[in-house]
């Protein structure tokens, strides 16, 4: 499945979702009442809308999500880097380290690790 983007608001129940799951839809309910505001036929409208998009599923009023995390965020990464920085991670790096931004030493070592990791033979 090649995920779309998603909303603000879609992100933030996802993450209700991501850290409860599997949840009943009645605890999704009680849920995103205290942490969202929203009223049981909103959660229903957007758990549907989710379920028509393929990223949960309700089954026997179990939610469960069936994108994860880590693939909304790589998704939602990889689009800003492309639309906003033409493809280029240097690009997007120089600009998000710009302003004076300082690495710790173990950001620095961690981003050495993973370009390490992900770098091309």
């Amino acid at each position: 499945m090649e995920p779309k983007r998603l909303s603000y608001g879609e992100t933030r129940f996802l993450d209700i979702i991501w850290d409860s799951e599997p949840v009943p839809s009645g605890k999704l309910v009680e849920l995103c009442l205290e942490k969202l505001g929203w009223k049981k036929s909103t959660t229903y409208t957007r758990l549907r809308l989710l379920e028509e998009k393929g990223y949960v599923k309700n089954e026997n009023s179990v939610v469960t999500a069936l994108l994860s995390r880590e693939e909304a965020r790589a998704f939602e990464s990889a689009w800003v880097v492309n639309e906003t920085f033409g493809g280029s991670l240097p690009i997007f790096l120089a600009s998000f380290l710009g302003g004076g931004r300082k690495l710790t030493e173990e950001e620095a070592e961690e981003l050495k690790r993973l370009i390490d990791e992900h770098r091309e033979n």
